[in-house]
């Protein structure tokens, strides 16, 4: 998994648990279809978490986190 650090959840402890919510539904997919509703996921993420100016490492991390999990 990709912890945040811990300032990072003080601050906004729902973009926290959503961070850690895409990552595990990455993980735990296994075919492409699911892959796609993960990539969906990331996607949304970036959109909903902008306004708050969430740092750009995290968009980073979750793309090289669909990246390794290609299928």
């Amino acid at each position: 998994m990709y912890p945040l650090n811990q300032a990072m959840h003080n601050k906004h402890p729902n973009l926290t648990e959503t961070y850690n919510k895409v990552i595990l539904t990455i993980e735990s997919c296994k075919t492409k279809n699911q892959l796609k509703g993960a990539n969906k996921m990331v996607e949304n993420f970036k959109e909903i978490y902008k306004e708050v100016g969430y740092p750009k490492s995290l968009s980073y991390s979750l793309d090289r986190a669909l990246k390794l999990k290609k299928l």
